[in-house]
């Protein structure tokens, strides 16, 4: 059946949804307030920039229309996807000013409209927000009751950037938190017909609001829980980080993904998800201590690594920063692991250069020239005196020896990824993160065990 969509916000998530609809043969408007955004996506050019997003446009134009318009695209479909920013606030709670307001443009879209309309929020909110935060508004501007043709849904999707396509289309599962059961019909069936035959899980809109920042939060804990295991790994002497991990994934109740040690999470999503479910817990009394703490510990992780290797890091050594995005394959750097160990070796008064394939730009217009960013990644490690791989992109991996113009170079690989290459080399002194920890450290194994 061909449907007919609607999607509030051609940001990163909204515009490759609606490219990704399209491409199942469905009719999609996008709408946003961003007059350029609407005139790309009309024109066939990708808003935003995101892994496959130009092909996928560029190869469903007839599909794709875009407005300024909440009345056209209301008029036009059956039921509209709600992406719009939920910009954190400093208690850590998400703010619905944006999507509050696009409620409102929505209802009174619906004024005009006879039949009935699906709104399903897909931003991330906090439990509560959807019943009792949107939808007066949009009765309210709508002049209808929830349930008179009006259907509502919570419905995030659970996506990372370089994969938003990939991950929308092809979900371990499909989360749709329901007003009523009728709401929850409506969207489910339009789902199945764009993504087919996925695992699906219908609950209130307050236990799908927290299972969504219960995902992130999870997943956060896994990641520091493996960061720990890499730093005692680097005090043990022999230790290794991905013995361990290879070991204990094999446990069902465990699993291996997230669980490579290195430097800590980032992002736009990860640190503020976590952060809004202490918030919760704190607001509804319950314990808070856990996400307080991988978020305490998060934020820590560069420091307490940088002090682990201050005596790589004197005597004003030019250091190579490999790596400034938050993770592989990505242009972004908020909330970056990478740029918090490039502020932190500025501020010791340490000339740094760093280079990203994708990230150097918005780099180097936050560190406003503290840091040289290199056109290339040998440009970087030429005449750097300590390399740090803050990073695993698959560019780094093309290293070599010969692309290590000092007679003395330490190479601090952080993910391990360099190892065949370097590691052995005479000139080059190759430390892995967590492993093969010091000697020195096997005197604090052997007092435990002194009579």
């Amino acid at each position: 059946m061909t449907r007919r969509i609607s999607i509030v916000g051609l940001g990163k998530l909204g515009a490759s949804m609606a490219a990704a609809i399209a491409s199942r043969g469905h009719e999609v408007w996008g709408v946003d307030i961003n007059a350029s955004a609407v005139d790309a996506l009309a024109s066939g050019r990708a808003p935003i920039q995101e892994t496959g997003l130009q092909d996928l446009i560029a190869a469903n134009r007839d599909r794709l229309h875009a407005t300024t318009s909440y009345a056209d695209a209301i008029r036009e479909t059956e039921l509209t996807f709600v992406i719009v920013p939920t910009p954190s606030d400093e208690r850590g709670a998400f703010s619905l000013q944006y999507a509050a307001d696009a409620f409102r443009q929505i209802g009174s879209a619906l004024k005009a409209k006879s039949g009935s309309h699906t709104v399903v929020c897909t931003s991330t909110v906090l439990p509560g927000a959807t019943r009792y935060g949107l939808l007066p508004v949009l009765e309210q501007h709508s002049g209808r009751k929830a349930g008179d043709g009006l259907r509502l849904c919570y419905s995030p999707e659970f996506i990372a950037l370089g994969s938003v396509i990939r991950d929308f289309l092809h979900p371990d599962f499909l989360l749709i938190g329901e007003l009523d059961r009728e709401s929850g019909d409506h969207l489910e069936a339009c789902y199945r017909d764009i993504i087919g035959d996925t695992p699906v899980r219908r609950m209130s809109l307050e236990n799908a609001e927290l299972a969504k920042l219960a995902v992130n939060a999870f997943v956060t804990t896994k990641i520091t829980f493996a960061n720990m295991l890499a730093e005692i790994c680097a005090h043990i002497p022999g230790g290794n980080v991905d013995e361990v991990s290879n070991a204990i994934g094999l446990d069902s109740r465990i699993g291996r993904k997230y669980l490579s040690g290195g430097l800590g999470f980032g992002g736009p999503c990860f640190p503020r998800d976590n952060a809004a479910l202490s918030f919760v817990a704190r607001t509804l009394s319950a314990c808070a201590d856990l996400p307080r703490t991988v978020d305490q510990m998060n934020r820590s992780s560069a420091d307490r690594i940088l002090r682990e290797l201050e005596s790589h890091l004197t005597g004003g050594r030019n250091v190579a920063v490999l790596g400034l995005a938050y993770k592989p394959l990505s242009h972004v750097i908020e909330e970056s692991q990478a740029m918090v160990l490039v502020e932190a070796l500025l501020n010791r008064g340490l000339p740094v250069g760093a280079y990203d394939p994708r990230a150097g730009e918005p780099a180097a217009m936050q560190l406003r020239g503290r840091a040289r960013i290199a056109a290339s990644l040998r440009e970087c490690v030429h005449d750097a005196d300590v390399v740090l791989v803050a990073t695993p992109d698959p560019v780094f991996q093309a290293l070599t020896p010969a692309d290590f113009a000092r007679k003395s170079v330490t190479v601090i690989d952080f993910w391990r990824v360099l190892g065949d290459r370097l590691a052995g080399i005479p000139h080059i002194t190759y430390i892995a993160y967590g492993r093969n920890g010091h000697s020195a450290a096997a005197e604090a194994l052997r007092e435990l065990w002194t009579t």
